[in-house]
């Protein structure tokens, strides 16, 4: 395949409203990790789905001793995966790139890397780029000067699930791109000075909010940061925009992701307003009460 070919959006987009100038590009095939390697409930199902997260867990777990350990570890890890990565953003490298460096990490430790066929996600990380708001699937388009681009990367390491990601920026970028990607961060960081146990996971909400009106711009509400460890999704909700009805308070041993994500322009809507050159910026945080 040329690289004109692998550049050109695939054919189940043929026709679809695009709501800025980002195009996918071809997805290579699904990696398989070495035999031996631990593997979540979801690894080998067709859909990808998780048996234990249908139960429903409603109660947010508390970790301690050996298993507390064993997430700290798992954290430790996602983060080498994620520097390692970092190394190669630059303009010209592909997501596809990208995504077999964090795979050949994750080999390396003898980790999982969570996002592999979750619910037949068929990459090892999510790349999202400018307009794209979270879980971008790594596909062959060359990352270029001027992007913003956060690497979501978790890997699941002796039965628990780590989470994190950053934003980077592709070379020189514009005004506008470092103050969604400021906002962004300092949104994380006021919720991060609240979290303590007796804090109600509803309040980080406010914090945050208001991080990103003072700076024109806007919360995205469709997601929201959730409980990490042994699901890879799980309770708490922790919602990142005020008068939100998130249940629960924070103890010691609660394990739980704040992922503000936040747009430039708009009135609180998830949509960026309308001409915004790059919207989207996503920072989150793994925390160990």
């Amino acid at each position: 395949m040329s690289k004109a070919d692998l550049q050109k959006p695939p054919r189940e987009f043929w026709g679809y409203q695009y709501s800025g100038s980002l195009r996918p590009s071809f997805v290579t095939k699904q990696l398989r990790m070495p035999k031996g390697t631990l593997l979540p409930d979801y690894a080998l199902e067709a859909d990808g789905a998780s048996a234990c997260e249908r139960i429903g867990v409603k109660e947010v777990p508390i970790l301690q001793g050996a298993e507390l350990e064993a997430m700290r570890m798992a954290c430790k890890l996602g983060r080498e995966v994620l520097d390692i990565a970092a190394r190669f953003m630059r303009a010209g490298v592909t997501g596809d790139e990208i995504d077999r460096v964090v795979y050949q990490a994750c080999v390396d430790r003898k980790i999982y890397p969570s996002p592999l066929n979750y619910f037949r996600f068929p990459k090892a990380l999510c790349v999202s780029a400018n307009e794209v708001i979270c879980h971008g699937i790594p596909d062959c388009r060359a990352l270029e000067e001027g992007d913003i681009v956060n690497l979501d990367i978790s890997i699941y390491h002796e039965g628990f699930h780590s989470d994190l990601n950053e934003t980077f920026f592709i070379g020189a970028c514009d005004d506008d791109s470092h103050r969604l990607v400021r906002t962004a961060y300092s949104a994380l960081y006021a919720a991060a000075q609240m979290i303590r146990p007796g804090t109600f996971y509803r309040d980080l909400g406010g914090a945050i909010q208001s991080e990103a009106s003072k700076n024109a711009c806007a919360v995205v509400t469709t997601y929201c940061g959730h409980g990490v460890g042994k699901l890879f999704h799980g309770p708490p909700k922790v919602p990142h925009y005020r008068k939100n009805k998130a249940v629960g308070i924070m103890k010691p041993g609660h394990v739980f992701t704040v992922e503000p994500m936040i747009n430039l322009g708009g009135n609180g809507g998830d949509r960026p307003k309308e001409g915004a050159l790059l919207c989207t910026c996503i920072v989150f945080a793994t925390r160990l009460l």
